[in-house]
């Protein structure tokens, strides 16, 4: 019960954080005198846009050196499993920082069950975890293991040297 209630809170607090940096919210009040309806857009809610593609990587053991080890940006990887939940939630992000790091961050997935070795040097215990890589190297400290909304994500990767 405790599990459930931790997931379902991470769950709404990134579909809140999603649904404020993608869309215009609109108000309508019904006015008493009959005239038109009073309607305001927070445009500043809406997130920045950019012409960026998101392309997060699916990497293996095989291509994890030339991908991760020697990319000229920073990147942040982000173990997964098909088989868990909260890594599906943290998916969307992966793609959504992807896009608005336009270019100054790498994002790859390193799938858990087929990719064992690299679960076994990167001690990834629970997932699913991210770590931040640097001029070929693990960032020291930067493991993180759980779901994570969008804006600790942000607050994590400044910590960690990365900026938009």
């Amino acid at each position: 019960p405790k599990i459930h209630k931790l997931s379902s809170e991470l769950l709404s607090a990134t579909i809140i954080d999603a649904m404020l940096s993608t869309r215009t919210v609109s108000h309508t009040v019904p006015s008493r005198s009959g005239r038109t309806p009073f309607t305001s857009a927070r445009s500043g809610i809406r997130g920045r846009h950019s012409t960026h593609v998101a392309r997060v990587t699916n990497v293996t053991e095989t291509i994890f050196d030339e991908q991760v080890l020697k990319a000229d940006t920073p990147v942040l990887v982000d173990f997964w499993a098909a088989w868990c939940g909260p890594c599906k939630l943290v998916a969307p992000l992966m793609d959504w920082v992807e896009k608005e790091y336009n270019g100054k961050l790498k994002v790859v997935k390193i799938e858990h069950d087929s990719n064992p070795q690299l679960i076994a040097k990167y001690k990834v215990y629970g997932l699913p975890t991210l770590i931040v890589f640097n001029n070929g190297e693990e960032v020291p400290g930067s493991k993180r293991e759980g779901a994570i909304t969008k804006g600790l994500l942000e607050q994590y990767l400044r910590k960690y040297g990365v900026s938009k």
